[in-house]
């Protein structure tokens, strides 16, 4: 139990030490449970966007909660290993008693898990992923949140395109999220009468660019898109740039935190990150002023594309919790949730329905600014 409460996040613990002072029966708090990888690669980013959901769900809990109950979020650390994903979504269901699971992050991971939602009955809201797979078929389980990787990489191709780049290469992680994410870029080159300069890819679990920085740089492209994800994509880019690669770097939003700029230092002027939702900086959509002032007032000094991420994320769950009625269990949020219709939510609009999971569509593109800074 020691290892279990070690891993919670700070705004989870009293749903902690509640569930373990009773011995898992009753409770007062609706739970829900998170597996993400707190530590390891994707680190910085995970970290940014759970605080952009507790800023959400702690602004909810302080009015009362949903239906006079707090809502508590046990948060798992998987160390983005998806065999730790899997051993923590059975422990959050089977042991634990959550009636929902809320942000996993990455493809492999959240495709591992799929079967157990399914044997339990138990939605995932918001998965921080963009994978196809996810989304076509609808999977009945998988409630999506944000835009698809495949529609990223296509808009990213075609805006290169328009400025006359067409020496364009991909380099993409050896997994389910690469080859998601390479065949978005073979539809934008498609798309726009272009051929791959080059297609390289690297281990997820031990990324060695050694051979592939030469190589990449003696195609001397224009442009690089960068498939993979946290450190491994920051050490990628500094290898092509010690190999002396020139060209513009575009990597996607699974990469959009502060923790990925400072890692990337001074290789991170010039970045190009896809995004897939609106400015941290837009105050013209209320959902981004919402999420400005909450975070002001918790003592946070600025938003992050990742913090945005998980705050919208953190909005749909409630709404579905909301909608699932007095005492919500499974099979009501379920419900709840695909009861969501033409919702806006502050400037975007959501729907699901029995047969389609896919929630927004909305996809845009930042580059990264001398300041550290996304912009639009």
């Amino acid at each position: 139990m020691k290892n279990v409460a070690a891993a919670i996040h700070p705004f989870t613990a009293s749903a902690v030490l509640a569930l373990l002072a009773i011995g898992g029966v009753a409770h007062a708090q609706i739970l829900i449970g998170q597996t993400v990888g707190v530590t390891g690669s994707a680190a910085a980013t995970v970290q940014e966007s759970m605080k952009g959901a507790s800023l959400y769900i702690d602004h909810v809990n302080a009015r009362g909660g949903v239906g006079g109950q707090k809502v508590e979020v046990i948060t798992l650390d998987d160390k983005f290993d998806p065999k730790l994903t899997l051993e923590n979504t059975r422990t959050l269901i089977e042991q634990k008693g959550v009636i929902g699971l809320f942000m996993t992050r990455g493809t492999p991971h959240t495709q591992g898990i799929v079967a157990v939602l399914e044997q339990h009955g138990v939605p995932l809201i918001g998965p921080s992923t963009g994978a196809m797979v996810l989304h076509k078929p609808v999977l009945k389980y998988v409630f999506n949140v944000r835009a698809t990787y495949q529609r990223e990489v296509e808009k990213a191709i075609t805006h290169l395109n328009t400025l006359g780049i067409r020496k364009i290469g991909v380099v993409h992680v050896d997994d389910t999220f690469g080859a998601d994410g390479l065949a978005g870029a073979q539809a934008g080159f498609k798309a726009n009468s272009i051929e791959a300069l080059f297609i390289e890819k690297f281990d997820r679990a031990k990324p060695d660019y050694a051979a592939i920085a030469p190589r990449v740089a003696q195609k001397q492209p224009q442009a690089v898109v960068f498939i993979g994800t946290g450190a491994a994509v920051v050490d990628g880019i500094k290898a092509l740039r010690a190999a002396g690669v020139t060209g513009q770097i575009v990597t996607l939003s699974n990469n959009a935190s502060g923790g990925f700029v400072k890692a990337l230092g001074e290789s991170a002027r010039g970045v190009v990150v896809t995004q897939v939702f609106p400015s941290e900086r837009s105050v013209n959509y209320a959902l981004i002023k919402e999420a400005m002032d909450l975070a002001k007032a918790g003592g946070v000094s600025e938003l992050t594309p990742a913090m945005v991420e998980g705050f919208v994320s953190a909005k749909v769950l409630v709404e579905g919790l909301k909608r699932a009625g007095p005492k919500p269990d499974r099979a009501k949020l379920h419900a709840g949730l695909e009861g969501i219709r033409n919702w806006d939510m502050g400037g975007l609009t959501l729907s699901y329905s029995s047969s389609d999971h896919s929630g927004l569509d909305f996809s845009d593109l930042s580059i990264i600014g001398t300041d550290g800074r996304f912009k639009r």
